[in-house]
């Protein structure tokens, strides 16, 4: 694979003057010199790898998120990200039959294609829209692991690239795809789903969304009792709960 590649294409053949062109060939030319060995982890990594990782990620924040002491709250935050990947990928399907752009190495020679076979258009990689809006979700829960998903997310990123498979834009308009998603759309799905998510605490499956040795989630304080609250009356005001990002 890597040793019967072509050498890179002269700039004029790439589009050297094109910014997102000259990326995709200096990115997928380290496919061209890796070994065989390592092209395979990056394919099975970008292809199914990372999406593997989102769910024992995900499944990691649902066992420490629900013996919070706002877990009902966090769940629905939790639930709201693979909404807001179904929903992302949802708005990317007339995005792509709109832009309509074929796939990268349909236009330039010289690629090293890491996965055969792919004839969809390349604008915008839902990859990226997937694993972005997930790990945006996740920050929505918690900054920790949404640290850890939105890297994860930058990561397949550049796996789509080093692939062969997405130009560089691709990539970014799908990061900002799942990012404007899982974002803009997360104030009204608190709304809907935290209510849900304490009354599904109150019942048998309760378990799912709080563990039963969670503190007792905090009722939100009366006009009065947050005065009483301030420091001028010798309180401090509740520390706020680290686990909600938002």
């Amino acid at each position: 694979m890597a040793g019967l590649a072509m050498e890179h294409p002269m700039p004029e053949a790439t589009g050297g003057s094109n910014p997102d062109v000259s990326l995709l060939y200096d990115i997928n030319g380290i496919a061209k010199d890796a070994p065989h060995w390592a092209d395979r982890a990056m394919e099975f990594i970008g292809e199914y790898g990372i999406v593997f990782g989102f769910a024992v990620l995900m499944l990691c924040a649902w066992w420490s998120l629900r013996k919070g002491r706002n877990a009902p709250a966090a769940m629905a935050a939790l639930l709201w990200a693979p909404l807001a990947a179904g929903i992302a990928l949802l708005v990317n399907v007339p995005i792509r039959g709109f832009v309509r752009r074929p796939r990268p190495f349909l236009d330039h020679q010289g690629l090293e294609v890491l996965i055969k076979g792919k004839t969809d258009f390349s604008f915008v990689s839902d990859h990226a829209t997937l694993t972005m809006a997930l790990g945006v979700g996740l920050f929505v829960a918690n900054r920790k692991y949404g640290l850890i998903g939105i890297g994860l997310a930058l990561l397949e990123g550049f796996c789509r690239v080093y692939m062969g498979v997405h130009y560089p834009t691709d990539v970014v308009g799908g990061l900002a795809l799942g990012t404007a998603v899982a974002l803009l759309l997360a104030p009204l799905a608190m709304m809907l789903l935290t209510p849900l998510m304490r009354a599904l605490a109150g019942t048998r499956a309760g378990w799912l969304v709080r563990s039963a040795d969670a503190p007792a989630e905090q009722e939100p304080m009366s006009a009065a009792e947050a005065g009483a609250a301030m420091p001028g009356h010798g309180h401090h005001l509740h520390h706020r709960d680290n686990d909600l990002a938002a």
